[in-house]
């Protein structure tokens, strides 16, 4: 599958009901070294931020830290679908190296990457992007 495949499939706003399937294809992304289409993980995430789980926020990060061009590829904002607050919270109680981790990270960017942060704002901001430029191109 490619993004294109996905977005059709899925939608740029899928329902829960989809979302077990878009963590299986994004499992698959990140466990597969020899992928190098980006903005197909990065759709995948989109997606899953866009459910807005909290669950989901330590697969996206697997999929943020599977190679330093994904790390660019995957927003920071996009381990936030359930929220900044909700998403720390989560993290805090789940505890252990991973959580740590992303947390340490979260609240380095906070100052920066979430000052106003909505949700809806960055699904709107993709769906503009996906008009303007028919891609993602962040």
């Amino acid at each position: 599958m490619n993004e294109e495949k996905a977005l059709q499939e899925f939608g740029l706003e899928p329902g829960s009901r989809d979302r077990e399937r878009i963590r299986t294809l994004l499992q698959l992304e990140i466990d597969n070294p020899n992928v190098m289409d980006n903005d197909y993980l990065r759709i995948l995430c989109v997606l899953l931020f866009a459910i807005g789980h909290v669950e989901d926020t330590q697969l996206i990060w697997q999929a943020k830290r599977k190679n330093q061009d994904t790390g660019s590829y995957v927003d920071v904002q996009l381990l936030c679908g359930a929220g900044f607050e909700d998403t720390i919270t989560y993290l805090e109680q789940l505890g252990g190296q991973l959580a740590e981790e992303q947390l340490q990270y979260l609240r380095q960017c906070e100052p920066y990457d979430f000052v106003d942060f909505s949700r809806e704002e960055w699904i709107a901001r993709y769906k503009i992007l996906r008009v303007v430029e028919g891609r993602f191109l962040l």
